[in-house]
This record gives C-alpha cells, structure tokens and sequence, in this order.
C-alpha cells in the first residue's frame, strides 16, 4: 500500500487551523442566491482557465468565458476544445460528488476520456498510457533535459490501486481532508498514468477528493489560481522530495507545505469576497444585489488588489466612460472606495 512519508511543520499546522475557521465563516455566511450562482459561475471561468492554461492553452480568460457561454471566439481549433472538454469534466465531477461516489479506477479512466475527447487518438482517451513517459525541458540546440520519468507502464495500474486503497484506509479516512487532497495530488501526477492530460485530471480528482469530504469552500475556491499564478513554483514544488524518475519512498514534507499555503491564499480570497460584499453576519454591511460585471470587478480586485478605469474597461470590453459608471457604482454600494486624483485614480476594496 502507498504509505507516505512526510512531517507536519507548525506553518503547516497554523494554516490549517486558519482554513478550518474561514471554511467556517463561508459556509454559515448568508448569501443571495443571485450572487451565490454568479460567485460559482465566475470561479468555473476561472477554474477552466487556469487549468487549461497551466498545460499551454492560449485562451484567456474573456475568451474561456465566451466558450462557456457557448460564443465564438477567434482561436485554435485545440485550446477551444480543451476548454469545453475541461468544463465537461468539472460538471463530471461535480455531479460524483453530489452522488457520493467512491473513487476507483473506473472514475478516474473516465475523467480522463472527458477531459481529453478528439484531443487524442481514441485509444489513448480514458485508458492508462501503453508505454514510458519522460518529461524534458528544451534546452535549445537540440538538446533536452530530463526532468522527469514516470514508473514502468505495467506498473501503473497497480500504483493507482494502491493509492486508491490508501484514501479509502483508515489513515486516509482519519487524515485532514486538505492534507489527504494534497498528498494524492502528488503522487497521482508522479504515477503520471496517461499519455496526456495528467495535470488536468490530477487537479480535478483533487478538487473531487475535497468535495467528497465537505471542503468545497461553495464550490467558490479555485486552487488553480495559486498554481498558474507561478507556474513554475507550482512544477518546482511538485518536484520536491523526488529526483528525476519514479521513486516509492519520496518525502512529501515541502510539497505539503506549498500545497497548503497555497490552499490558504486561495481560501482567504474567499473569505474576503464574502465580507466585502457583506455576505458575513460578523461584517455589518447589508448585502448587495450585484451583476455580472460588478462581481467581475470584485473577482479582479481580490487577485490585483488596485484596479483603473482603463483595466475594467479592457477586462469587460466596454467603454471607459461606462467603465467609470461601473466603478461610482460600486463605491455608491459601499464595495470599493477610490484612491488618487485625476488620471492616476485607481481603486481599492473597502474594508
């Protein structure tokens, strides 16, 4: 059986501690059902963009929502189909976790011929890879590095059931649901078990995974941000306790202790969108009936801290002067407040 060998440091133990109490905070805060589904609408967005985009796909954020919402946009016939297939996916696994399922083998092929459907030869698509897997770094002048080789193909499927009967054992049952999703996050990418697609399908079985236990955080929470934000710091620390090829004893110390911290950036995001749009009975604010745009303001300014005119104007694709109307808007509502004078005015969340 996997059997991980990994230490709990008291950063590890203070950022649990604190996610446990904003996991709290966001799921007896009051919300407006409005608000609620257009929260979860734009964390999709972003939660197929950063994903897809963590892999190389070259669509940004504006153009993953419009292909979301069933729009055209001008791009590759691939990264339009990587992002449909991608929002397939977090619907599959969405709907396994209102169904309760068990993980086995079975939802794990079948995640993955989802998430890869026409992107691979059909033989590839939901079944574990035939052969060897090697990841290199181009290093130019025709040469390559060897960053990473995966386990021997005849070995895949019986390293998967291991880790399998790990999270359903007793230490994977009593673990703490963040670090049981951060431990099967690294292992199931080292297993590397398909051709392609295994960075995709190893964010969604971890989102499964967290689901399943109730850490869904309103389905609001996108760890993909974190990891795409410094792609990679995300490729360095999944490289932490291993060398450049499968081992069975690696230590999985630091890459918990990115896992988590990064688990609590994208929580406290969370909890401060809740509060600034007065959904938390301890924040005093009443709420705001918001729309669309506005809360794509509000998303924006958890990630960039300071927004402009000029920057929502290009993130909405509207008008300056419309985009100014949008921003008194939300300063009327008691939201953001403006900093600056004249064209160096910029605005900041009201806390």
């Amino acid at each position: 059986m996997f059997k991980p060998k990994y230490s709990i440091s008291p950063d590890v133990l203070n950022a649990i501690s604190e996610i446990s109490e904003i996991k709290v905070i966001i799921e007896r805060s009051p919300v407006l059902p409005i608000n609620e589904l257009e929260l979860k609408r734009q964390a999709l967005i972003r939660q197929v963009h950063t994903s897809t985009s963590i892999e190389g796909n070259k669509l940004d954020e504006y153009q993953v929502d419009k292909v979301l919402s069933g729009m055209s946009v001008v791009a590759d016939d691939k990264s339009i189909l990587e992002v449909k297939n991608y929002q397939n996916a977090v619907r599959l696994m969405e709907k396994m976790a209102n169904n309760k399922i068990k993980i086995d083998l079975d939802v794990i092929l079948k995640i993955h011929a989802v998430t890869t459907k026409d992107l691979l030869e059909p033989q590839k698509t939901g079944n574990i890879r035939p052969g060897d897997i090697f990841i290199v770094d181009e290093l130019g002048h025709g040469k390559e590095h060897l960053r990473y080789k995966g386990p021997e193909a005849e070995n895949v499927e019986k390293l998967l059931k291991e880790l399998l009967d790990w999270l359903y054992s007793e230490q994977g049952k009593n673990l703490h649901p963040v670090l049981k999703a951060g431990l099967f996050h690294s292992q199931f990418v080292h297993i590397h078990p398909f051709t392609d697609g295994n960075g995709r399908v190893t964010r969604l079985l971890t989102n499964l995974i967290l689901y399943l236990d109730g850490w869904d955080f309103r389905r609001v929470i996108v760890l993909e941000e974190f990891y795409n934000k410094n792609r990679q710091n995300y490729y360095n620390a999944l490289a932490y306790g291993w060398n450049d090829h499968y081992s069975s004893d690696p230590d999985f110390t630091d890459w918990l202790e990115y896992f988590v911290a990064g688990f609590l950036v994208e929580s406290r995001k969370v909890k401060h969108v809740i509060t600034s749009l007065g959904f938390d009975r301890a924040s005093g604010h009443e709420q705001s009936l918001l729309d669309t745009d506005e809360v794509k303001i509000i998303d924006f300014l958890l990630a960039s801290q300071k927004i402009t005119s000029e920057e929502i104007a290009g993130l909405l694709r509207i008008a300056k002067r419309t985009s100014q109307l949008k921003l008194k808007g939300l300063v009327e509502k008691g939201l953001i407040k403006s900093e600056g004078k004249g064209p160096a005015t910029y605005y900041i969340l009201n806390q």
